[in-house]
């Protein structure tokens, strides 16, 4: 095979935004005594070799730079970077190449493919330059993970994982499966899974004591990963955390898995969730131990986290293992290809057309599915902005000022879980806005290119946009977007220390309420959660209680809902052990007000927090 050499040809290679840019290749520099260029790799080049199982009709071989980027290069291509070890010239790499590929490849041919290929691709260092280190173009993935730190090194991995990969031997992962099976029997049929977690959503301690587990839980879910590749046969990288659009994530580097079979990728895939039901396992023989009932609510959790994982609508353990089941490493990366094919007239573009038949069905249903997901849920965000952006705001102050209450007056266990709540309002907002900003911005990119030149595409582009965002914007100002929520008791009163927990609700035919009466019932700082409250304060309350009904019943000539005390002296019984009762539930508090009409005020009643013990 020849190929011709143009020194002004220039590569192609994926710039931002996953479109390809030019670059034009550099002149080889010849060291002296040499008669050829010798060329180096990139450092921390890793070639994995084949991609096995792959759903491609032409053999893959994978590469992975040492800035993370992985690569997909032709067994010709991978050859040549094979053979570069920074001694051989570029005439010894063609006779090392042409002897392993069966087929003559010149000195020229090696030269063309150095200069067009491997070097823009970041795999060999430019001639000109004297570092190994390389700055070479990636793709742009919108639903990536950024800010890499490393945690746990590649050496304490793979140590780590070859100390749990007995765990995914066949006779123990029956064993566990069958575990799991007996201890969901026994949780949600026989014990009741919702008393562990009613108990210690008001308990901010139980609560804190249950993120840190959770937050173990994904640790040695990653574990999972990395002991699954080790048993395999591949060698896992490092464990580390990103952020993932705006949430904290973690991950595990199995590059190397692709040269395993795709049984092996798939064990790895899974390795994490099995991980999670052998820690819910953990967790459960804990609590036949002890007795603390925080630990079922762990466990409980737990199988959310399962099927959140499980979920191919973003790059979580679904997506990868949908991703191997079709042999497609980047599913994501389809989405154009696969909606360009489906234009009629248009010729089927070279990433749909090297698929093989199974892949490409595969990989068709997935993006039919994702693509109206992700346009509904744009457009969704979009239409409810002034809903969601009020309603957040509102929510978020009256958030920060009762954990910031709590701080002040020395409840660190309530203020700690209210920053929980806090974060959970903050992130999903920021997300959410990240994403539309990003989405939008990258239609605004893609239609550019697509109508440049074409003067009247733009013209038409322009007015739709125009006519899109004017309508949308009329009704944010007219008002026929969906109002904001109105103030609503919060489900889990811990999580919002100082939120009313007491809203009323309208009265009267006319559900209207009198001037005086209060929308909700505020507790004051002093009156958040605590276990200083006498008994004979509580009597007292309670002897104020029913004067108050008493009174109001009196006045509207009708029976009205008695008040309740009010957060600061309600007590909750806990079991010998120090945890919640297995059956307890919050005590519901009522709020009564005389209405113009002489009835008696409709009350909505809400769960109040309990006595925590500090």
């Amino acid at each position: 095979m020849t190929v011709a050499a143009n020194a002004k040809t220039q590569a192609f290679v994926p710039g931002p935004g996953g479109f390809a840019v030019s670059v034009p290749p550099a002149d080889a520099v010849i060291p002296p005594g040499r008669s050829f260029p010798i060329p180096r790799q990139s450092a921390g080049l890793r070639l994995h070799g084949e991609y096995l199982g792959s759903g491609f009709t032409e053999p893959k071989y994978i590469a992975r730079r040492g800035d993370g980027q992985v690569l997909q290069l032709s067994r010709l291509l991978h050859l040549v970077a094979d053979a570069v070890d920074g001694q051989r010239d570029t005439e010894g790499i063609s006779h090392r190449v042409s002897a392993r590929h069966g087929r003559e490849v010149s000195e020229e041919n090696i030269r063309f493919l150095l200069d067009h290929k491997l070097i823009p691709l970041g795999v060999v260092v430019p001639w000109d330059q004297e570092g190994d280190e390389v700055e070479a173009p990636g793709t742009d993935l919108l639903l990536a993970l950024k800010g890499h730190r490393v945690m746990f090194s590649e050496a304490r991995v793979n140590k780590i994982g070859k100390s749990l990969a007995w765990l995914h031997r066949p006779p123990i992962v029956a064993l566990v499966l069958l575990a799991a099976v007996v201890m969901d029997v026994w949780l949600f049929g026989f014990y009741g899974a919702m008393g562990p977690v009613l108990g210690v959503l008001n308990q901010p301690v139980l609560m804190l004591a249950v993120f840190a587990l959770t937050v173990a839980s994904l640790v040695f879910h990653e574990f999972g990963h990395a002991s699954a590749c080790r048993y395999g046969g591949a060698r896992p990288g490092c464990i580390g955390c990103g952020l993932y659009l705006v949430w904290p994530s973690m991950y595990t580097e199995v590059t190397d898995v692709y040269r395993i079979n795709r049984a092996g990728r798939l064990r790895t895939d899974l390795g994490g969730v099995y991980f999670n039901v052998v820690f819910m396992l953990v967790l459960t023989g804990c609590y036949l131990l002890t007795g603390q009932p925080f630990l079922l609510s762990a466990v409980y959790l737990g199988h959310f986290e399962v099927l959140e994982q499980l979920m191919p609508a973003v790059r979580l353990d679904g997506y990868y293992i949908l991703g191997d089941i079709a042999g497609v490493p980047d599913l994501f990366g389809k989405i154009k290809p696969i909606l360009r094919s489906m234009i009629p007239g248009r010729p089927t573009p070279p990433e749909v057309r090297d698929l093989k038949r199974s892949a490409r069905i595969i990989v068709t249903v997935w993006v039919l599915a994702m693509v109206p997901l992700i346009l509904g849920d744009l457009g969704y965000a979009l239409w409810n902005l002034p809903r969601l952006l009020s309603t957040g705001a509102r929510s978020l102050s009256e958030q920060l000022s009762g954990t910031g209450s709590a701080f002040v007056h020395g409840q660190i266990a309530v203020g700690l879980v209210g920053v929980i709540g806090s974060l959970m309002l903050i992130i999903p907002l920021a997300g959410m806005v990240y994403l539309s900003v990003r989405l939008t911005g990258r239609l605004m990119r893609t239609l550019r290119r697509a109508s440049e030149g074409n003067t009247r595409l733009q013209i038409g582009i322009g007015a739709v946009g125009a006519l899109l965002v004017g309508g949308l914007c009329f009704a944010w100002v007219v008002g026929l977007t969906p109002k904001p929520l109105p103030p609503t008791a919060p489900i889990v009163p811990a999580l919002q220390p100082g939120v009313p927990t007491v809203i009323a609700a309208p009265s009267g035919p006319t559900g209207s309420t009198a001037s005086s009466s209060p929308a909700a019932v505020r507790p004051s700082p002093s009156s958040l959660p605590s276990v200083h409250h006498s008994a004979s304060a509580s009597a007292a309350a309670a002897a104020a209680s029913a004067s108050a009904t008493a009174s109001v019943s009196a006045t509207a000539g009708t029976s009205a809902p008695a008040t309740s005390p009010s957060p600061s002296t309600v007590a909750k019984s806990t079991s010998p052990a120090g945890g919640s009762s297995g059956g307890s539930t919050p005590t519901p508090t009522a709020s009564a007000s005389p209405s113009p009409s002489g009835s008696a005020t409709t009350a909505t009643t809400t769960p109040t927090p309990s006595a925590s013990t500090t």
